[in-house]
Order: structure tokens, then C-alpha cells, then sequence
């Protein structure tokens, strides 16, 4: 029998991630080629300044969620094969983790240790204690958080082209596999939608599908969880 995860492992996973995606998530903000067509509607934009929170977190679902929600579905080429290796569920995770973070931003919440307890709820069903979240600002934390980090933790001008979201994501995702046993648990697309992501090659469809739909989920459970609704 497999031992438990406890919280404060799922902290000291999560602490690094959440300091990482503040950089991640400003590199996703900048205008490039990644859908095509840049967004006019870019935070820091007046037409962002026009909007509301809740226009501003549908913007996330949509515009981030459209780039992680397709990256994410890249194994679900292999059908029923992927679905049973954890890559699907890292990206995922590494993907709902990065949209709880900027749905934060939008809350003006900044706290590295709040951040962690939203993403131990949504994600991992954790009521993680708030002193354990805080946690100890370390060279081993600054060490991972650059690591996951990547390019840019140091280029902060770089734009995030397709193919850093590809590496990104699945570096963010991976450091998750040290907490497995709990990915199992983040929200979910619809039943059939993960059924249509079991068949060989169309599988693609279904996981794109299904993880758009996380995303919705993940949404909802963060407004719960920040109106105080924590059931």
C-alpha cells in the first residue's frame, strides 16, 4: 500500500510552482503567434482596463485555456495508452495550477502561501493549515522555482511561443509527479469526453474537450473557495 502524500509535501510541491507562474503567466500575457492573432484585450490594455474581474478570469479561461487546454491534449493521441500514463494528468495540472494562479491575481492576492492553499483545495481537495503554506523561503525553493522557471525567470521580455508552452508546461507539470498519488483528484472534463479521449488518435478531440471543461471547473472552484464557500 502506497503511503500517504501528506501537506506538507503538497506544500513544499507546490510553493516553487506558484513563485514560477507569476513569470510564466506575464510572458502569456504578451502579444505574439501563439493563436494566430494577438488579442487586442491584453492585460494593461485599455480594453483590458474597460473590462470587470469576471471578464478579466473569462479571458483567462479563454485565451490561456485555449494554449494549455490544446498542449495538454497532445497525448491523447495514444488513445487509452496516454490516458493511463500520468503525462495527461501533469499537464493538466500544470495547466489548472497556472489559471489558479492568474484567478488569484485577479482576487489581488499576491501571497505565495494563499496561493498554494487555493491550489491544495481546487486541485488536491487540501484545506492545507496557513502557517504550513507560508512555509521557509530557501536556496532549495529559489533553486526549483528558477528551475521550473525556465527562460523565463531571466528574460523577462520573452515572448511565449507555442513551443515554450509545449516545455513549460511539461516541466511545470512533471515537478507534480512528485505528488501523483493526488493529481487523480483536479477537476475533470464531462464522462464523455474522457470516453471520446480513450479511442486511438480522434482521442485528441476528446482530451481538448475535456480539459477546456477542467478548466471551467477549476473556475468555479476557486470562486468558491475566495467567496468562502469551502465545501
Amino acid at each position: 500500500m502506497a503511503e500517504a502524500i501528506s501537506d506538507r509535501q503538497i506544500v513544499r510541491v507546490l510553493r516553487p510552482f506558484v513563485r514560477a507562474a507569476q513569470p510564466v503567466l506575464r510572458a502569456m500575457c504578451r502579444p505574439g503567434r501563439i493563436e494566430g492573432l494577438a488579442n487586442v484585450k491584453l492585460p494593461g490594455s485599455a480594453a483590458w482596463d474597460a473590462m470587470d474581474r469576471q471578464q478579466h478570469i473569462d479571458w483567462w479561461i479563454n485565451r490561456v485555456g485555449r494554449l494549455t487546454s490544446l498542449v495538454t491534449a497532445i497525448p491523447g493521441i495514444g488513445g487509452a495508452l496516454a490516458d493511463r500514463l500520468p503525462v495527461q494528468d501533469a499537464l493538466g495540472a500544470s495547466a489548472q495550477g497556472l489559471l489558479l494562479c492568474a484567478i488569484a491575481g485577479e482576487h489581488g492576492i499576491d501571497d505565495v502561501g494563499e496561493r498554494v492553499r487555493l491550489l491544495a483545495w481546487v486541485l488536491f481537495q487540501r484545506d492545507i493549515d496557513p502557517a504550513l503554506a507560508a512555509g521557509k523561503h530557501g536556496e532549495a525553493e529559489d533553486a526549483k522555482t528558477a528551475e521550473l522557471a525556465g527562460e523565463f525567470d531571466e528574460h523577462d521580455g520573452k515572448r511565449f511561443s507555442a513551443k515554450a508552452a509545449a516545455t513549460t508546461l511539461w516541466r511545470m507539470g512533471r515537478s507534480l509527479l512528485a505528488v501523483s498519488g493526488e493529481l487523480e483528484k483536479r477537476p475533470r472534463g464531462r464522462f464523455y469526453q474522457r470516453a471520446l479521449g480513450m479511442l486511438p488518435v480522434v482521442g485528441i478531440a476528446g482530451d481538448y474537450l475535456a480539459e477546456r471543461s477542467g478548466l471551467k471547473r477549476v473556475a468555479k472552484r476557486a470562486d468558491a473557495w475566495l467567496s468562502g464557500a469551502r465545501t
